[in-house]
């Protein structure tokens, strides 16, 4: 019996929509072409609808403030566009089965989890009845679905506006439940954060600011738990007229009289918890902090910018710390999107200007949303010269969050970061531009003399105006060049240079570079027992650094590199490892090792272009040991081609991390076999 299909879906996947930001459509993973403003608003005006029918009438009156003669066959068009787009497998004059006509109108009869509203509505919703660790799970979850405003392009339409404040109001009160299981399951230290920006953001509040304060308490700060609640009555009563309700009163009583119902199971501080409060930087920190909450009050524009400097702080510490940093980092950046004010969110973006020294993002999704933050920030700041610098951070922002791919964007928005930090002569802003254009230099093969000059000018300016991460950076952009142009005593000195700058200023990530760079050094040496060694130890460094990019994949890898070590023998590899996201490049390689000739080849045919990263050479030769194998000579023209301009290179040690041996002796190898004979 033939299984039915669901709705929206076929041969191609599903359908799904995505209007918690602006309003997208996508199957299997690729977004699909709405065309233009009206096209989009029709479709979302359906999803507003939730599977009823809207009569064209309110079609027509939603779209148009004053409609035209031809309004009915307008919206007619956009449909017809739009069942285009979202069925292209629909034989002609089929009946649609998702965006389907029915009686005065149309309905999108989407099933219940292809639109990330309704996802979340259910997740938010379902949360209520699980264990605060499920709770806390399925919260995370449904939180990360937002990109952005929920119908962001639609927020001056009417239609849109009812939808848009309850999705918003739900999403309030998930960040909240979300506090509030964190605080259940004795985790009161991480809610304060979340806290913190929720309250600055949204002070009518009651909820949160109880929460702010709760949390507070747990974690040994009642002097700052009872300033949250003063500031949340000085803002109740200065902005809506208001005293604090019941609950929040009751709080400060017991917290002030101390009442045990207030404590967790067990609430008292570990020893090293104890041993640190005592220290003289605790101590400041709480009474920095007492004084901030005094002086700043609840200002919502004054704290997230405050918030995104600490967490440019926490992102430089590793391990959790950059996870925890990724995570509020956009929260504040939609928070400050809410506001309404692109010149707080141009800052908001823009103060996030941590050092980034590897070309793979750690979390792709991320990346996307602030890049389309940015871009819609771009688009609203008001024209003239005041607002330069904070363009400069924006598009130096693109370039960063855009790295490791082939958008044409991310390069030219490093160009413009570039141009304009060079006019304000700003050493910051430079500094932070130059990131930018290191993260864009990975276009082709050959590139580490750019990349070494970029290094030199980041070392030079950062030593200059003090800026220590940029330095620090600098001497890694340099590290990495230097190895790929076989300079290794330069190498060295940078490596040593970044050690001391690390150790002086408490800047843990960046051993771990240097680190895989001594592991790279002695597998250049020829030693390989030793590399081998010293790259597990390298790996497990890396493990709970908070870098996915850099981690997944990347000892197997390393060791494949090693075995590899210049020879023409096809190195057996474990396809059971986990190889990441150089799987692809792995499959060939893995066919050939257990005899499967005809698939390892048509592996190798499918092959894309390596990603325009670090590893771009060293995943080109990959590609040459299984074309060198199997003699396919269309695949060995395009990495010849590929490989030429590094020539004189060591293939992959611009990573600073691995090796492939001089990509001279590869080009030699494919050209002998390109000749059908041996290398000479």
């Amino acid at each position: 019996m033939e299984r039915r299909r669901p709705v929206g879906s076929g041969a191609l996947g599903p359908v799904g929509f995505g209007v918690l930001g602006p309003v997208v459509a996508e199957r299997d993973g690729a977004a699909l072409a709405l065309k233009g403003p009206r096209h989009r608003a029709v479709l979302a005006r359906l999803i507003v609808a939730r599977r009823r029918v809207v009569p064209v009438a309110r079609l027509v009156d939603d779209l148009w403030d004053d409609p035209p003669a031809g309004a009915v066959g307008a919206v007619q068009t956009f449909v017809g566009a739009l069942r285009r787009a979202l069925e292209p497998e629909r034989p002609p004059r089929a009946p649609a089965r998702l965006l389907v006509t029915e009686g005065p109108g149309y309905a999108l009869r989407a099933e219940s989890g292809a639109v990330d509203a309704w996802r979340f509505e259910a997740a938010v919703t379902g949360a209520a009845r699980l264990s605060p660790g499920e709770a806390l799970d399925r919260l995370e979850e449904a939180l990360a679905l937002w990109r952005g405003p929920a119908y962001a392009e639609f927020a001056a339409d009417g239609w849109a506006r009812g939808e848009r404040s309850r999705l918003a109001e739900l999403r309030l009160q998930a960040v909240e439940r979300r506090a509030a299981a964190h605080l259940a399951l004795g985790r009161a230290a991480e809610a304060v954060p979340d806290l913190d920006a929720h309250t600055a953001a949204h002070p009518w509040r009651e909820d949160a600011w109880r929460l702010l304060a709760l949390a507070l308490y747990r974690t040994e700060r009642q002097a700052d738990a009872l300033a949250v609640l003063r500031r949340a009555r000085s803002t109740l009563a200065g902005r809506l007229g208001l005293d604090p309700g019941p609950a929040l009163r009751r709080l400060e009583h017991d917290i002030l009289t101390q009442s045990p119902h207030l404590r967790p199971d067990d609430g008292r501080l570990t020893a090293p918890e104890s041993e640190a409060a005592d220290t003289v930087a605790a101590r400041l920190w709480a009474r920095a902090t007492q004084a901030y909450d005094r002086t700043v009050a609840a200002g919502a524009r004054a704290r997230l910018e405050s918030t995104v400097g600490l967490l440019r702080g926490l992102a430089v510490t590793g391990g959790g710390g950059l996870a925890a940093a990724r995570e509020h980092r956009m929260a504040a950046v939609v928070a400050a999107e809410e506001s309404g004010d692109p010149e707080l969110t141009a800052r908001v973006i823009g103060a996030y200007d941590v050092p980034a020294i590897w070309s793979r993002g750690d979390d792709p999704e991320l990346a996307g949303r602030l890049v389309a933050a940015a871009e819609r920030t771009l688009a609203a700041l008001p024209p003239g010269a005041e607002h330069a610098a904070a363009r400069c951070r924006l598009l130096a922002t693109v370039a960063l969050e855009t790295r490791g791919t082939d958008a044409p964007r991310g390069p030219a928005a490093a160009r413009q970061a570039e141009a304009i930090a060079r006019r304000l002569d700003d050493p910051a802003l430079l500094a932070f531009a130059l990131n930018g254009t290191f993260m864009q230099s990975f276009t082709r093969a050959g590139l580490a003399p750019r990349r070494d000059r970029t290094g030199a000018e980041l070392v030079a300016l950062a030593a200059r105006h003090a800026l220590v991460t940029s330095e620090v950076l600098g001497h890694l952009v340099r590290l990495q060049a230097r190895s790929a142009l076989a300079d290794f005593p330069a190498a060295d000195r940078h490596a040593a240079a970044v050690d001391r700058l690390a150790e002086r200023h408490e800047l843990p990530l960046a051993g771990v570079f240097t680190q895989w760079y001594g592991a790279l050094r002695l597998a250049a040496a020829g030693e390989r027992d030793e590399a081998e060694t010293a790259y597990r130890a390298a790996a497990a460094r890396l493990d709970g650094a908070g870098m996915p990019g850099l981690e997944r994949g990347l000892l197997p890898l390393a060791l494949l590199c090693l075995r590899i070590g210049g020879t023409d023998a096809v190195p057996v590899v474990d396809p059971g490892d986990d190889w990441g996201p150089y799987r692809p490049w792995i499959e060939p390689l893995a066919r050939l090792g257990a005899g499967q000739g005809a698939e390892a080849r048509a592996a190798l045919r499918e092959l894309m272009e390596p990603p325009r990263d670090h590893l771009y050479e060293a995943l080109c030769c990959l590609e040459a040991v299984a074309a060198l194998a199997l003699g396919e000579r269309p695949v060995l023209e395009r990495v010849h081609a590929r490989l030429r301009p590094a020539a004189g290179e060591l293939a992959g040690a611009g990573s600073g991390l691995v090796t492939l041996g001089p990509v001279d002796d590869w080009l030699a190898r494919i050209a002998g076999s390109l000749r059908g004979g041996p290398a000479r």
